[in-house]
């Protein structure tokens, strides 16, 4: 993540199923009427399983996305977005992230990407590698608390997406972090992994233990925690630095000798690290989405045909991350190539990006969310309210483009705040359901039990669900129609609640009729068929 710089152009180079009643026209229904029972007098609330399903041949308009991730990184190196500073109590840094996650909801986003491990150290509870400094201002300083747990809570009880950001080969800067690792890290007993280069250090990517060690360290949170995805950055070989050269002499020498460029060798390095963990998630839970968000240029068209028409730095020759291999391979689920330049610059246009891409997981099972500039807005090609909303005008041309995700937190209520409002009102008009994970089946069990009550405040819903249930969609639909191909685009979802969440009140409701149902999503994000849904006449 280009974070510390102004300009990215500095780096140019079956049981039965239970519906509710429709209610008679002025009437409301009273929410603790029990469910008639099979012989039909009164009884508990049946499971149910089954349903009808959303028809799937159904004209859906592109206005209102039904799913779309749209997202946000929280930054935790060198405490950029969180928490503020060192040393906070757990409860100051727990109502920091609380404000924060509150912010995501307000701006209708549906998915974090929260810095788990910054500078090879822990945003959670590990007895691999220690607690990052950035919590208390010292390396394995425990903090009081588990941050990964509680933010993975608190997204899900809003009805977001947690997916976990690791740094896979960053060990930290020299002088900060390096010269201050505590005895048990990682690097103190294998000092043979760590590589410097510039004022950084880094796991050697060519040493097979290092990369084993990785590895298991993003497994580990994968098999304890409940998060949505495992995400990696732009960071893998480094950076060019002027003067410097990366010295793996010695592993190149001992795992090289089956290629004749170093580059090569290189990228099978990290192409043999996407791949295992990939492998290993789909082992362990094959619900948890695996996905990179590289430099946005693989390479340029006068270096490669099926380049991009740019002309900056290439992330196949410069950072040996080989993309379009991930791709291709389906060793990543989804891509968020960080396209940080506006429409129109000649080194790296927007407008010539973006459509690369698109083409580049065409036809494939990646998908394409866009990585946008919220850090550089006010910056020249940056101005005005409109800054970020213009880039996904031009997203809408391009169907491949599944959503956006906005660097970074921080900026979501600063030099951004604006240009962000006007995407939620443009763009985010309605909530989104979060893209589905492959292998994703039919979905949970239907809601029982869905019950509405009108008054003056609107229409409030109840319902009941499953333990396993991941969130619930609120759906209403004027008058007083019964085809389900009403719920087959976003059009007509009011609301995206977590599991805990079994209540909703819709003040917006219209007067006059609609009819309201409520699906539940499984870890899968796969969506439960709809039940017959609900009659409410609003007054």
């Amino acid at each position: 993540m280009r974070w510390f710089t102004r300009s990215a152009a500095a780096f140019m180079a079956v049981p039965l199923v239970v519906a509710c009643a429709t209610v008679p026209e002025g009437a409301s229904p009273n929410v603790s009427d029990p469910l008639p029972d099979a012989a039909g007098g009164a009884g508990p609330l049946a499971p149910s399983s089954g349903g009808t399903p959303i028809p799937e041949d159904c004209e859906v308009g592109a206005e209102y996305p039904k799913r779309q991730l749209r997202g946000v990184w929280i930054t935790t190196v060198r405490n950029i977005d969180w928490p503020s500073t060192t040393g906070l109590s757990a409860e100051q840094q727990q109502a920091e992230l609380v404000e924060q996650l509150d912010r995501a909801a307000e701006l209708g986003l549906n998915a974090v990407f929260f810095h788990v491990r910054p500078t090879a150290d822990a945003l959670y509870a590990s007895d691999k590698e220690p607690w990052a400094r950035y919590l208390t201002g010292r390396q394995g300083g425990d903090p009081g608390y588990d941050p990964l747990e509680f933010a993975t809570a608190e997204a899900h009880r809003r009805g977001i997406e947690l997916h976990a950001w690791f740094n896979p080969y960053r060990v930290g800067w020299q002088k900060e972090d390096i010269d201050e690792l505590v005895d048990d890290h990682p690097i103190r007993q294998n000092p043979e992994w760590l590589v410097t280069y510039d004022d950084q250090g880094y796991f050697d990517p060519g040493n097979p233990d290092a990369r084993a060690w990785v590895t298991d360290v993003v497994l580990d949170v994968v098999e304890r925690y409940d998060i949505d995805g495992v995400h990696f950055d732009d960071y893998f070989y480094p950076y060019p630095a002027e003067g410097e050269t990366f010295d793996d002499d010695a592993s190149w020498e001992a795992g090289g000798g089956g290629f004749d460029d170093r580059g090569d060798w290189r990228r099978d390095n990290v192409n043999q690290l996407i791949r295992g963990i990939d492998e290993r998630i789909e082992e362990t839970k094959p619900w948890v989405r695996f996905g990179v968000s590289p430099f946005g240029i693989w390479r340029n068209e006068a270096t490669d045909p099926s380049g991009s028409a740019s002309s900056g730095l290439q992330s196949y020759d410069a950072l040996n991350a080989d993309t379009r291999t991930w791709i291709r391979e389906g060793w990543i689920d989804y891509v968020v190539p960080q396209l940080y330049w506006p429409q129109g610059f000649g080194t790296a246009d927007y407008a010539e990006l973006a459509p690369w891409w698109a083409e580049e997981v065409a036809g494939t099972d990646v998908d394409l969310y866009i990585g946008q500039a919220a850090y550089m807005v006010g910056e020249d090609g940056w101005k005005g309210d409109g800054a970020l909303s213009t880039q996904l005008d031009f997203n809408a041309a391009h169907p491949e483009i599944g959503g956006d995700v906005f660097f970074s937190m921080k900026d979501l209520d600063g030099r951004a705040r604006s240009a962000v409002e006007r995407v939620a009102e443009e763009h985010y008009a309605r909530p989104a359901l979060p893209p589905p994970a492959n292998g994703a089946g039919d979905g949970p069990a239907p809601v029982i039990g869905l019950a509405a009550e009108s008054s003056d405040d609107g229409v409030a819903l109840t319902w009941g669900g499953e333990e396993e249930d991941r969130m619930y969609a609120v759906y209403r639909v004027p008058g007083e129609d019964t085809d389900l191909c009403a719920l087959a685009g976003g059009e007509n979802l009011v609301a995206v609640l977590g599991a805990g969440e079994r209540s909703y009140l819709d003040e917006a409701a219209p007067d006059g009729p609609a009819r309201y149902y409520v699906t539940a999503l499984d870890v899968f994000r796969a969506e439960s068929a709809p039940g017959d849904g609900v009659q409410v006449n609003q007054r």
